[in-house]
């Protein structure tokens, strides 16, 4: 496996700059004059939060008469929590996998340890999966995670220590083959096999759909369900399908308030709000719109929900435990990612 960085790519669909790499701030600052809020996200959120922020703005303002522009800076997730625990002056952030937030929180204390307790379905506003893009035709006959081990499939995945997608597709492959047999180390080899397949580790779920999508390398990229309708829409539904494999990972991409920041800048009451509105009707609605699976379905338009297909879900503490120990026994240091790529898998 060899590690590359993403390059960015044109967004013929929107007409917009899409940036693949930490820390690029995807709106203008703001007149003085106004509040303004820094949301630190991951890297397939680009488009959605563009949506999201403009929605909030415009509430904001109707309610206090207001104006306020909300900041965004995407990148790999890991990359993301690393920018906030070494000075990013965050409001929120909006990242990938609980285990940022939590790293955030242990490392810094600028967001209280129990931070998933301060909001709704335990601070998460929004659920994902992950979902196979292929080449149109699905050349490799591509339909389920057993199908990743075979010798001349190509995978394409981020690097799960930058890479919040990278972690949601390594424990889903994991999950996959430990229900299979219930065996943890039968799971471990499996995954072994599939990073065998892998050529190339790009830093974020974003640069990895550049390498697929625009550079044409690999068979297959697991990626989370928005990016794989994102592709469609920017290259054409003529070059590309995604096939849902029959079980996939409940993805739980959290939210929370960088209390101290917000503390400190005088922002608390704004970025709680900002926060919020992601459970109302409206950003529930855009979600859904973005193929994400919204917490409140009733919110989404029917055609929407139509695009998100029906999925065996299974959430991976129930088969590993806490986010602690996910995250100890996976990815940090000695962890079974660094076990593997010792092995040269």
């Amino acid at each position: 496996m060899k590690n590359a960085s993403g390059r960015g790519w044109v967004a013929r669909a929107i007409g917009l700059s899409l940036l693949a790499g930490a820390g690029l701030w995807t709106c203008a600052l703001p007149a003085a004059a106004e509040t303004a809020l820094l949301n630190v996200s991951y890297d397939p959120t680009r488009e959605l939060y563009r949506e999201i922020n403009a929605a909030f703005a415009e509430q904001w303002k109707a309610k206090t008469g207001e104006a306020i522009t909300v900041r965004a800076s995407h990148g790999g997730s890991g990359a993301q929590a690393r920018t906030v625990i070494d000075g990013v002056d965050a409001d929120v952030v909006t990242l990938g996998i609980p285990s940022d937030i939590d790293a955030i929180a242990k490392l810094t204390h600028k967001i209280p340890d129990d931070w998933r307790s301060k909001l709704p379905n335990t601070a998460t506003p929004y659920t994902s999966t992950v979902v196979f893009l292929v080449r149109k035709g699905n050349p490799k006959g591509i339909k389920d995670w057993a199908d990743l081990i075979k010798p001349d499939v190509k995978v394409i995945t981020p690097n799960p220590k930058t890479s919040a997608g990278g972690r949601w597709n390594f424990l889903a492959a994991w999950g996959y083959a430990y229900n299979q047999e219930k065996k943890a180390d039968a799971a471990d080899a499996f995954v072994g096999q599939v990073y065998k397949n892998v050529p190339v580790l790009d830093t974020g779920a974003r640069g990895s759909t550049v390498t697929f999508a625009q550079r044409g390398l690999g068979d297959v990229l697991p990626t989370w369900e928005n990016e794989a309708y994102l592709v469609l829409q920017e290259f054409g539904a003529d070059k590309f399908d995604i096939v849902s494999p029959p079980s996939s990972i409940y993805a739980e991409p959290p939210v929370a308030l960088v209390a101290a920041n917000a503390e400190r800048k005088g922002t608390t009451k704004a970025a709680q709000a900002y926060l919020d509105f992601l459970y109302t009707d409206r950003a529930q609605a855009i979600f859904a719109k973005h193929h994400y699976r919204p917490i409140k379905r009733e919110a989404a338009a029917p055609a929407d929900l139509a695009q998100l297909p029906d999925i065996k879900l299974f959430k991976i503490e129930d088969l590993q435990g806490s986010w602690d120990e996910i995250q100890k026994r996976n990815f940090d240091a000695g962890g079974l990612f660094d076990r593997l790529s010792r092995a040269g898998r």
